[in-house]
C-alpha cells in the first residue's frame, strides 16, 4: 500500500503541490528517497529515523521508498521532513491512514521529535486554503498560518508524539490565533530635523506619490536623517499590500514569531551588497533586498559606492516591479514594487560644492564629474526627485524644533494618496495605489495639460533633454503636486515645480 501525504515546494511566493509517496515492502533493508530533492531533503533520512526513534517508534527492518511527486520538479528545503515521517508513521500503522486526507503538511524534524519552524507557512497556508486543505506546521509557525483564513483548519504541533496524540483523540490542539507585531520602538520623527525645509518638502512629494528620491550634498547635511523618517509619513499597508509583502518575508524566513505589521519595510543595504543580495538569487534563488522592500522604501546610502552592476540590475524591477531570476532548471519571480530613495555626496572628499573648497586632486568640476561617472544615465533617469541638501549651519542647529513633525505631514500624505487611490479604482486599476505606478497611457489621461502647461512642457523637454520616461515621470510628479493641493486639474505652477525637481536629475546624468 502506498501512503500519500500532501505538501508543497515553493516556486517564488507560489506554492506548488507535492505529493509525498510512501511505500514500505519486502527487499532488502533501506531507506530510498527519490524525486530531485536537494542535500537538505536528501539528510531527512537521518532526522526522520532519528525523530521516530526519540518518539518510540522504530522502524521495521523493510524496505522503505519515499517519492516526491511530481519528479522532475525541483524540491528544496528542509520542510519535507514532517510529510516524511508522518508518511512513514500512517505506512506502519502508528496513526490512522486517513488521518491525513485533506491536510497540506510542512515542517522540519530535530532529532528528538521536536517540530522546528521553516520557511514558507504563509503561502503555504493560502495555498491549502486555495484547494480546500486544512494546514499542518510546527507550533511556532501557526501564528502566521493563521493569516491565511479564518476558516482553514490549523494544527500546529510541538512535537511528533503530541500530534498522534492529536490522531488518537487523547489530546485536542487548539487553533492558533493570528499574531500582530507590537508597536516596538518609535519610529524617528521629522521634528528631529532643523532647517532643511525644501528637503522636507521634497520628502514629502516622494511620500505622496511613491516618487523615487535622489538626495545629494555634503556629509552630515541630514541625508540619511531625512530617509530614516520616510516611514514615519507613510500610510500603513492595506490588506492587500500586507498580505504580498508578508508572503514574501514568509518565504525569506523574516517572519519572527509569524507576526505581521501594517508598517511598511524599510530596508537600508550596505554599499557593499552584491547583485544577488540585492535583486534576488543565489544557490536557491532567495529573494533579494529589492523584493523585501516591496510596498516600502529601498534606501541606498553613499549610492556610487556600490557596485556599478549591482546599481543597473534594479532598473528594470524599477519599472516592471518584479524581479525574474532564471536559473538552469527553473525560473523565480518575485514582487518587487519598491520606492527607491538615495544619498550621495558631491564627489569623492564630499565638500566640492561648498563656497571657497578647493579639491587637492583635481578641479572641482572634475571631481564632481569623475565620481558622479560610476552611476548610470538610465538609473539617473529612474528618480522622479533630485535634489541638493545643503550643509546645515550653526544658526539652524541652535534653533528651537520645527513645530510640523511627522504626524502632521503623515496626514496630508495620507489624504493625497486617498485620492489616487480612488481615481485608479474609479478607472478599473485597483492594484494601482499612487501615481508612481500608474502606466505611461493612463498618466496621460489623468494629467491633461492645458495650453500653457502643454507649452511649457514641450519647452523644457527640448532645453533638458527629457526621455520619454523621463517626460512621463514629470507628469506624474506634477500630478501628485496637484493631489497634494486637492486640485483636480494639474496646473502649470505643478508642472514647473515638478521640472525643477527634475532639473537637478539632469544636471547629474551629463555629469556621469
Amino acid at each position: 500500500m502506498v501512503v500519500r501525504v500532501a505538501t508543497v515546494a515553493f516556486e517564488g511566493i507560489e506554492a506548488r503541490p507535492v505529493d509525498v509517496q510512501v511505500q514500505i515492502s519486502n527487499g532488502n533493508v533501506g531507506f530510498t528517497l527519490v524525486g530531485l530533492g536537494d542535500k537538505a531533503v536528501g539528510e531527512s533520512r537521518e532526522r526522520v529515523r532519528s525523530a521516530l526513534t526519540a518518539s518510540g517508534l522504530a522502524l521495521p527492518a523493510r524496505r522503505i521508498t519515499v517519492n516526491l511527486a511530481p519528479a522532475d520538479m525541483p524540491k528544496e528545503g528542509s520542510h519535507y521532513d514532517l510529510p516524511i515521517a508522518l508518511g512513514v508513521m500512517a505506512a506502519i500503522g502508528a496513526i490512522p491512514a486517513d488521518a491525513l486526507q485533506g491536510f497540506t503538511v510542512l515542517g522540519e524534524l530535530a532529532l528528538d521529535g521536536t517540530i522546528t519552524p521553516v520557511a514558507g507557512v504563509l503561502p503555504a497556508a493560502v495555498a491549502a486554503n486555495a484547494r480546500g486543505h486544512g494546514l499542518i506546521c510546527p507550533k511556532d509557525c501557526g501564528p502566521e498560518a493563521a493569516w491565511a483564513s479564518g476558516e482553514i483548519e490549523i494544527l500546529a504541533p510541538r512535537s511528533l508524539i503530541q500530534l498522534a496524540n492529536h490522531f488518537a483523540g487523547t489530546q485536542v490542539m487548539a487553533r492558533p490565533a493570528p499574531a500582530i507585531r507590537g508597536a516596538g520602538v518609535p519610529q524617528p520623527d521629522l521634528r528631529d530635523i532643523k532647517g532643511q525645509e525644501s528637503a522636507k518638502r521634497a520628502l514629502e512629494i516622494a511620500a505622496a506619490g511613491g516618487h523615487n528620491l535622489l538626495m545629494s550634498g555634503p556629509p552630515g547635511s541630514g541625508k540619511s536623517m531625512l530617509a530614516a523618517r520616510l516611514p514615519s509619513i507613510l500610510p500603513p499597508l492595506g490588506p492587500r499590500e500586507l498580505l504580498e509583502v508578508s508572503m514574501i518575508h514568509s518565504v525569506a524566513g523574516a517572519l519572527a514569531g509569524g507576526e505581521l505589521t501594517d508598517r511598511r519595510p524599510f530596508r537600508a543595504p550596505h554599499h557593499s551588497a552584491s547583485m544577488a543580495s540585492l535583486v534576488g538569487g543565489g544557490v536557491h534563488a532567495r529573494p533579494g533586498e529589492a523584493s523585501l522592500a516591496h510596498h516600502g522604501v529601498l534606501f541606498l546610502d553613499e549610492l556610487p559606492e556600490f557596485n556599478p552592476q549591482a546599481l543597473d540590475s534594479l532598473r528594470q524591477p524599477l519599472e516592471t516591479g518584479e524581479v525574474a531570476i532564471a536559473r538552469a532548471n527553473h525560473r523565480v519571480t518575485y514582487p518587487a514594487r519598491f520606492q527607491l530613495i538615495a544619498a550621495m555626496n558631491p564627489c569623492r572628499c564630499g565638500h566640492a560644492t561648498e563656497p571657497g573648497y578647493a579639491c587637492k586632486r583635481q578641479p572641482n568640476d572634475r571631481c564632481i564629474a569623475t565620481y558622479q561617472a560610476k552611476l548610470s544615465g538610465p538609473l539617473l533617469d529612474r528618480f522622479d526627485l533630485s535634489i541638493e541638501v545643503p550643509a546645515v549651519t550653526a544658526a539652524d542647529l541652535i534653533l528651537p524644533p520645527p513645530a510640523e513633525g511627522s504626524a502632521e505631514v503623515a496626514r496630508r500624505v495620507a489624504q493625497a494618496r486617498a485620492i489616487q487611490v480612488r481615481r485608479y479604482a474609479d478607472l478599473g486599476l485597483p492594484g494601482i495605489v499612487c501615481n508612481a505606478a500608474a502606466p505611461p497611457s493612463v498618466i496621460e489621461n489623468v494629467a491633461q495639460l492645458d495650453s500653457s502647461g502643454t507649452t511649457l512642457i514641450r519647452d523644457a523637454a527640448e532645453r533638458m533633454r527629457l526621455s520619454a520616461r523621463g517626460f512621463h515621470r514629470v507628469l506624474k510628479l506634477a500630478r501628485t503636486l496637484a493631489d497634494l493641493d486637492a486640485a483636480a486639474q494639474v496646473g502649470r505652477v505643478h508642472l514647473a515645480e515638478a521640472l525643477s525637481y527634475r532639473g537637478q536629475s539632469s544636471r547629474v546624468s551629463q555629469a556621469a
